[in-house]
């Protein structure tokens, strides 16, 4: 009869097997080939983080991980079922990240495919200043706004389908964009690092109790951060209230010196860190905050 111990010692047999396979005369051509399997998945990593493709590839890591688990403890049911999950996903991870591996295929000799915008101190203590001039003036002339900026999860999707603008962040700027009669008022103002990338885009719109009392804009900056972890502005065209949404919640009606408050608070994880090295991001830690 087997017991508990031997299934798993069986187990750890199998796990030094399969090590036992992965052993290598490590050399200078091994250490080359290393780096740059590292650096081709670092590059689709930065890739898919501007996407919510990511969380499909979690997701398919995740069942990897179960696989790997379920062939050591000789689990036989759930290997046959993970088997033949995985086969599927073969077949349907093309069709689901085709959006994405046609942005990747076309952008392969784009400079900038690998870039960020991200904020040094002094730069972000700007864009928050013209963030809370932007949102007073807006508010005192009662002109609607919806202002996104970006963090950790990419926007690109939403980036896409409004206007490009390549701009430095300034309240004449965001005023000029928003003022009633411009082609451009319609739609989210997205923001990434210090710069206002897209106007006029379209996010999408949530589904919320008491919907009654909140606008198309106001519905959109929680949709998008339903989606996202962006910071969202409101300006409402009807009172001039501003309003910052973030996770799918919203707080409304609120000051400039709260405005200013919550941005330096959650905007903290956009500056770039000192001495940062190619694999700095492994040691960050997700210091997201909800304010």
């Amino acid at each position: 009869m087997i017991t508990a111990t031997d299934k798993v010692l069986g187990a750890f047999d199998r796990t030094n097997y399969y090590l036992s396979g992965l052993r290598l005369n490590f050399g200078l051509s091994v250490v080359f080939d290393i780096i740059v399997v590292a650096i081709i998945f670092y590059w689709v990593y930065l890739f898919l983080r501007e996407t919510r493709a990511i969380r499909i590839l979690y997701g398919f890591l995740l069942l990897i991980v179960m696989m790997f688990i379920a062939k050591i403890f000789n689990l036989i049911l759930l290997n046959f079922i993970l088997k033949y999950l995985t086969t599927a996903l073969v077949v349907a991870i093309p069709i689901v990240f085709q959006p994405e591996l046609r942005q990747a295929l076309e952008k392969l000799g784009r400079p900038r495919f690998f870039s960020e915008l991200p904020l040094t101190k002094d730069s972000l203590t700007v864009l928050i200043d013209q963030l809370c001039e932007t949102a007073r003036e807006l508010s005192s002339s009662k002109t609607g706004a919806l202002i996104v900026i970006q963090r950790r999860s990419g926007l690109k999707e939403y980036i896409d389908n409004g206007v490009p603008v390549d701009a430095k962040v300034s309240s004449s700027i965001l005023n000029s964009i928003f003022y009633p009669k411009s082609p451009l008022h319609d739609g989210a103002v997205i923001i990434v690092g210090d710069r206002i990338v897209s106007a006029s885009s379209i996010l999408p719109v949530a589904e919320v109790e008491n919907s009654r009392n909140l606008g198309t804009r106001h519905r959109a900056a929680i949709g998008i951060g339903q989606v996202s972890d962006a910071v969202a502005v409101v300006v409402s065209e009807e009172t001039g209230s501003i309003s910052i949404a973030l996770g799918g919640e919203i707080e409304r009606r609120i000051t400039i010196d709260r405005l200013k408050q919550r941005l330096q608070r959650l905007l903290r994880s956009n500056i770039k860190e000192p001495n940062s090295t190619f694999f700095s991001w492994f040691r960050r830690k997700n210091k997201s905050e909800q304010g």
